[in-house]
């Protein structure tokens, strides 16, 4: 040992002795956190990969945000879609705690009690068979891919739709169906075909002897909230069948919930082969899922697929916690009602207001096309209180906790038409 690592020293770092402060110790002290400062830190060190909005959230509570000036927004965008119980909810600061005071990862080599106990709930709400879990979206489908190769052995083809996204490592970025998405990194891998959404003659012609898997988005998010029909759905699971191609689901952004059922499919009583999960999943951590039938899981075997940190301790045990305040205070159900009402009076909006060209969603996952460059109506809503997101172009996007009050989307749905009837002055939101 080093001369300068004394017992004395050992002892207390080893120990984590608890005079050192977890914010002294990383350096963040109160100057170097001012929004002046993280800018200009980000700018020298991170990659540009984001267009960032200047809005630094400092805490939320309930369906609130607060920024460092003690102002308070409404967050109807959650994360995008991943907030489902707002924020600071106690049953998952409760479960954190608990969590973190025993084990935070042990790897996969090993157990841990809570990634079957999620694994099954999983599995009895979606009727399918057994769960794999990884980290995020785009994970959750690079597995889907891979194990629709592994089921359908000789086939390479992916069936995939129009605007869709899928996520942007490659083989998910392979069958998301936007340009400006894949063009700077093509070649990609092969053997993707896009179809329009809903048409429901361009996916019978589109799947074939060579596709291993249909893969749809039941709401497309990213692509500017457009849902599928259920007959479009239906003649999905119609098509794989007849094919013998796979059938699969990406729910990340609609399922668990959000469109006030357990999975967007089940509206339409379609079960797919493969459903593919994240966003609310963790509770605010990382965690994606992939959801198979039996059919699929017999084919596996150890070593087909992995990771390092998938399913970890945390994550699995805040899953749980999620699904549990779900269950046992009926959100799904109020988001169906709540949705209800929400589409309803965004139906009114729209034949009042000349900018509104087309509302779309279900539960509380809705888009509203405008006649204009969304971005800028986005900048002058947060002005006014209300994070919301974009999608496109032209589509705000709408994606609130499931505990947000009437109240917050009343008072947003006043603050529209008003943020759509002020010019914006040159050289403002962008």
């Amino acid at each position: 040992m080093p001369a300068r690592w004394g017992a004395e020293r050992e002892e207390r770092i080893l120990s984590q002795h608890e005079s050192i402060s977890p914010l002294d110790a990383a350096g963040l002290e109160e100057e170097y956190l001012t929004p002046s400062a993280v800018e200009a830190r980000e700018a020298k060190y991170l990659l540009a990969t984001y267009a960032r909005t200047p809005f630094h959230p400092a805490r939320g509570d309930g369906a609130r945000l607060v920024d460092p000036d003690g102002r308070v927004y409404w967050d109807l965008l959650g994360g995008i879609a991943v907030n489902v119980l707002g924020h600071r909810h106690p049953a998952l600061v409760q479960t954190l705690r608990a969590q973190a005071e025993t084990l935070l990862h042990v790897s996969n080599l090993y157990y841990h009690p809570t990634q079957g106990l999620l694994a099954e709930q999983l599995v009895q709400l979606s009727g399918l068979a057994r769960a794999f879990f990884c980290n995020s979206g785009t994970e959750a489908n690079e597995a889907a891919l891979k194990l629709a190769r592994l089921a359908r052995p000789g086939r390479a083809g992916v069936v995939a739709l129009d605007g869709s996204f899928h996520g942007r490592t490659f083989g998910a970025l392979s069958i998301t169906g936007h340009e400006p998405y894949r063009t700077p990194f093509e070649p990609l891998v092969p053997g993707a075909t896009f179809v329009p959404p809903n048409d429901i003659a361009a996916l019978e012609a589109a799947v074939g002897a060579s596709t291993a898997a249909i893969f749809l988005e039941p709401i497309l998010g990213e692509g500017g909230v457009v849902p599928l029909t259920p007959a479009t759905l239906q003649a999905a699971r119609r098509i794989a069948d007849r094919s013998g191609a796979l059938l699969v689901f990406d729910e990340i952004q609609c399922g668990l919930g959000r469109t006030g059922w357990w999975f967007a499919h089940q509206a339409a009583q379609v079960v797919p082969d493969m459903m593919t999960l994240a966003k609310p999943l963790g509770g605010g951590l990382p965690l994606g899922a992939v959801l198979v039938s039996a059919a699929v899981a017999d084919v596996v075997r150890p070593g087909h697929h992995g990771t390092t940190f998938g399913g970890n301790p945390v994550a699995c045990r805040l899953g749980l916690t999620v699904l549990d305040v779900l269950q046992r205070t009926e959100l799904v159900q109020r988001v169906r009602e709540l949705g209800e009402w929400l589409g309803t009076e965004l139906g009114r909006l729209k034949s009042a207001c000349a900018a509104i060209t087309e509302v779309r969603g279900a539960g509380l996952m809705w888009g509203i096309e405008l006649d204009r460059d969304a971005r800028p109506v986005a900048r002058q809503l947060l002005e006014r209180g209300f994070v919301v997101g974009t999608a496109r172009e032209r589509v705000l996007r709408l994606l609130p906790p499931f505990i947000v009050p009437r109240r917050g989307l009343e008072e947003f749905l006043q603050a529209l038409p008003q943020v759509l009837e002020t010019p914006i002055a040159a050289g403002g939101a962008s």
